[in-house]
């Protein structure tokens, strides 16, 4: 294991070393690819702070959740495209070698040192199972950088990013939760990744092995990333099922038949139409939230002018 890490340090190192700083056309270049800086604290307690306060101080829980999922599903993408371009520049096929670089690579990207543990087993099929710290997360430590006190996990991008880039590297879907956190007084971050239907058993087992770990892991979140996808899967379904049970109908008719609905095509059709109705009523919730939010984020300050 040790040989496989240092080999990964080794192709992740000359990755960063190929860096062009140019001020004078405001780009960060690492192997090629423009880079950006952004401060570590605006992507974890100064976004919570501000989603609250456009939310309003009786709608915290929904705030929290708000910035928890957008914070979460964005960390996830990043994680799976930057994995798949680092394995395509640096030519990297198998899928250990892939995994192995991710810790060197977060750690040189500055988002954590990463420590995976003895519990892992990380596999191409839904075994798949990794536990791991990031002692120096950089989401926890701008809360207890500005004395923040959290009474859940705050390191959601840093799941968001190590499923996001685990996923890349083995091929089944994933999905990483924190169950310990510094800015939660714990003397670690430690996260569980796992396949989306199996994360709450793996937590399960990993509690009841450490049963030290219990009492403060009981306030861990699963991202509901994979929920969300799911139910767009499902919608789709039961569109195509009612477009072609449309379709059956209207040959019907054009053929002279007119056969009573059965009632399969009639629960069909009903879920269809309900379906339609609560994907167009949580569109515009949506909408109305975002546009809520987008309208106060650009709204000039008092006594500015456009």
């Amino acid at each position: 294991m040790h040989g496989l890490f240092a080999a990964a340090e080794e192709v992740v190192s000359r990755f960063f070393r190929d860096r062009v700083d140019d001020p004078g056309h405001g780009t960060i270049e690492i192997h090629g690819e423009r880079y950006v800086l952004v401060r570590a604290a605006a992507l974890s307690v100064e976004f919570f702070d501000l989603v609250r306060s456009l939310y309003g101080e009786d709608r915290r829980a929904e705030a929290d959740e708000f910035a928890r999922t957008i914070l979460f599903d964005l960390a996830h993408a990043m994680g799976r495209t930057d994995a798949r371009n680092f394995h395509k520049q640096m030519n990297l096929t198998d899928p250990i070698a892939r995994l192995s670089t991710g810790p060197v690579h977060f750690a040189h990207a500055s988002w954590a040192f990463v420590e995976i543990l003895p519990e892992s087993r990380p596999a191409p099929d839904d075994s798949y199972c990794l536990v791991y710290d990031h002692p120096y997360s950089f989401e926890s430590d701008a809360w207890v950088r500005n004395t923040r006190h959290s009474e859940v996990p705050v390191c959601i991008m840093n799941a968001g990013y190590s499923s996001g880039w685990c996923e890349e590297s083995f091929g089944p879907t994933l999905v990483a939760a924190e169950i310990l956190c510094r800015a939660k007084s714990d003397e670690t971050c430690r996260f569980i990744t796992a396949p989306p239907e199996r994360i709450a058993a793996r937590i399960a087992a990993y509690v009841a092995e450490n049963p030290h770990v219990g009492p403060r892991a009981a306030h861990f979140r699963i991202p509901d990333f994979f929920v969300r996808k799911r139910e767009e899967e499902d919608l789709k379904k039961r569109q195509d099922n009612s477009n072609a049970s449309y379709g059956r109908r209207r040959n019907s008719r054009h053929y002279g038949a007119s056969p009573a609905a059965s009632p399969t095509t009639s629960t069909t059709s009903s879920a269809w139409c309900w379906a339609r109705q609560h994907s167009r009523s949580a569109s515009s919730t949506a909408t109305t939230r975002y546009s809520r939010i987008s309208s106060r984020l650009c709204a000039p300050a008092k006594g500015q002018r456009h």
